[in-house]
């Protein structure tokens, strides 16, 4: 027999012909994934990380998803609705909290570790302004992978969770402004945009970003004069371009601030603080002294620790404080108040995710590949993987891909 006509799966050598082993093609092993959605707490947080048709696409696809009992309530979804889409309603949290994978918007307490089972996977928000070590030692001592939804990139390198949320909550900034402007909350009584004979309002954004461009949309289209100031000439020129037409933008000068602030109805503190904590404050206590009185302040940046210095971190149920005349509305998670449309986006970033998750055959392999969820991985089975966690509460910290490479 000819060498090139030889039969497949036979190799040659020196005695003849033997047989050789046959190469299967291995396929990934689907993986069906318990998915536990619990109640938040209203006073904090009114979104819900899925909705009912988020919940529908996850049981076609093979995975169970339990939802505590009146989860929906905040965003105006009954059990009803999830049942109906195939979501078992769950009477008291200790089931939810045994699921392999927990979905939560706010973070979890340490009441709610407390009826984790272990070794489960977590999402939710990280939050380091508020964030103890308490939390983190008990979610240790659980060994949970922990993942912080802010921090997942996509594969076009953004952050898809901050990226949506800071579109809803710079739109809502200017409409928060516009109410506590008017006479309903105990305003001056002035409309955010003019009418004829009657000068528009003064909006003065700091920030060029993504909650800056959707908060310059959102005044504009009421009628109101915007002003931009940002420490990048780049980002403000994107801005200028994003928008469409000439805007009046400032790199960061005291003295032009200040003098902006004086006129100003409105400012939105609208910037990305490096570092997070230890906030560097561009608007200083002595320039909030000189803004009129009954002026609104809405810093969204105060998540970080805020940009002026006289914000405070408020909730949902206790928003604004009034300092120096002017009205301060400082609260981390303004999406909150328009929960539905919230929950909507969430479940358009999570749902990809969790397919995907159950398609890889597992968490490991599925953090191997997916280098913009491992972004947001800050507990590997329960070993710290965020340096900045690690040195705000003194945790040795080790690095998620050298950690998966040895496993």
């Amino acid at each position: 027999m000819d060498q090139n006509t030889r039969p497949d799966h036979f190799s040659l050598s020196d005695h003849g012909l033997l047989p050789q082993e046959e190469i299967l093609e291995v396929g990934k092993k689907r993986k069906k994934l318990i998915i536990g959605i619990p109640c938040e707490d209203p006073k904090q947080e009114n979104r819900l990380a899925l909705t009912p048709e988020a919940v529908d696409l996850l049981v076609g696809n093979g995975h169970e998803v339990l939802i505590e009992k009146g989860a929906g309530k905040n965003i105006s979804y009954s059990d009803t609705d999830f049942s109906e889409r195939g979501g078992f309603i769950v009477d008291t949290s200790e089931k939810i909290f045994e699921a392999d994978v927990i979905l939560k918007v706010a973070p979890l307490t340490l009441k709610e570790i407390n009826l984790l089972r272990g070794q489960q996977l977590v999402f939710s928000s990280l939050q380091m302004v508020k964030q103890s070590e308490k939390i983190i030692r008990a979610l240790v001592q659980k060994k949970i992978t922990a993942i912080a939804f802010e921090n997942i990139m996509d594969k076009h390198n953004f952050y898809p969770v901050v990226r949506s949320m800071s579109e809803i909550a710079g739109i809502t900034s200017v409409l928060v402004a516009a109410e506590y402007l008017s006479n309903v909350r105990g305003g001056k009584g002035v409309m955010l945009g003019g009418i004829t004979g009657i000068t528009p309002a003064e909006v003065v954004i700091l920030g060029a970003g993504t909650a800056a461009e959707y908060a310059t949309r959102a005044a504009l289209g009421l009628g109101a004069t915007v002003k931009i100031f940002d420490q990048s000439v780049h980002s403000l020129r994107e801005i200028q371009n994003l928008i469409g037409h000439r805007l009046q933008t400032s790199v960061f000068h005291p003295q032009v601030l200040e003098k902006n602030l004086k006129s100003a109805d409105v400012v939105i503190g609208a910037i990305h603080l490096p570092g997070g904590e230890g906030a560097h404050y561009y608007i200083t206590e002595d320039m909030v002294k000189v803004m009129k009185k009954g002026s609104v302040i809405v810093d969204i940046s105060i998540d970080q620790g805020g940009c002026v210095e006289t914000s405070e971190y408020r909730t949902l149920k206790d928003p604004v404080f009034e300092k120096h005349g002017v009205v301060h509305y400082s609260v981390s998670n303004i999406p909150s108040r328009v929960a539905r449309t919230a929950s909507i986006a969430l479940s358009n970033v999570f749902v990809p995710i969790l397919l995907e998750l159950g398609e890889s055959g597992g968490l490991q392999a599925h953090l191997k590949e997916n280098k913009g969820l491992r972004k947001g991985v800050y507990l590997f089975n329960g070993i710290l993987t965020n340096s900045i966690i690690g040195d705000k509460f003194g945790i040795l910290s080790k690095d998620i891909d050298l950690l998966l490479a040895a496993f």
